[in-house]
């Protein structure tokens, strides 16, 4: 397994126009989100990256919406993500629409939007699935450095991975859009064989308590009680 943070530069596309197939993935994604919008509460919803910014989330029962990122003409602020402006614990959702796929470093980029979220904030990551259609053209060379394919393809459970290591309860994680040169993204191949969708998509939130409880040792429970009782009774026996 290759490591997460590299030294490659990669360059994120300013727009889903950028990418062969683009308008096409940013349908499906926003079709894909429209359930979860509405359940998503609080007063900030940051969207970081040029792709997460054109996504549609008006829906979002979070009105107060930031886009932020390094360049591009929807942003709200300007920053370097792995640097975000915001305090602690300040902001309700984040949205991560191919932004680790991106990054040369998304351990990172992951830590610090655990910073800023709030106990139990929602966290949208969407990805490319490397076992699929479009997976299958980082194996042509001649493809490597072109959009999409130049893109960091992590499988869902690596994600996942990272997300358990973060204490995040995963509520949804699905894959989608199987053909991409289609609009629909072959509907029938789709609903039946969702594993080799090209689309990733991952809904998690914050927690603060482990997720699994961890065991009493009880026998050493009994030994500090048993002594206890012994010293209740040594002091009785005193006058």
């Amino acid at each position: 397994m290759k490591p997460a943070q590299t030294l490659q530069k990669l360059t994120s596309p300013y727009s889903w126009a950028g990418l062969p197939w683009g308008e096409y993935y940013r349908e499906a994604l926003e079709q894909q989100l429209q359930p979860w919008w509405p359940k998503m509460f609080g007063f900030h919803l940051l969207k970081i990256g040029n792709l997460s910014t054109e996504l549609a989330s008006e829906k979002c029962a979070i009105s107060h919406q930031v886009n932020v990122g390094l360049a591009g003409d929807n942003l709200h602020v300007q920053a370097d993500p792995y640097q975000l402006p915001f305090a602690a614990k300040s902001v309700d959702a984040c949205l991560l629409a191919h932004t680790l796929s991106y990054a040369d470093d998304p351990h990172r980029l992951l830590r610090e939007v655990d910073r800023v979220m709030i106990d139990d904030g929602w966290l949208v990551i969407s990805s490319f699935n490397p076992f699929s259609l479009l997976g299958l053209g980082k194996l042509i060379p001649r493809l490597r450095k072109r959009q999409p394919y130049v893109s960091r393809m992590f499988t869902q459970m690596r994600l996942l991975d990272w997300l358990s290591l973060l204490n995040y309860e995963v509520l949804d994680q699905t894959r989608f859009h199987v053909l991409p040169w289609q609009r629909k993204g072959g509907t029938f191949l789709s609903t039946h064989l969702p594993a080799l969708g090209c689309m990733s998509v991952i809904v998690a939130r914050k927690r603060t308590l482990p997720l699994t409880p961890t065991p009493m040792k009880v026998g050493a429970r009994k030994h500090s009680l048993s002594r206890a009782v012994g010293a209740t009774k040594s002091y009785r026996k005193l006058p």
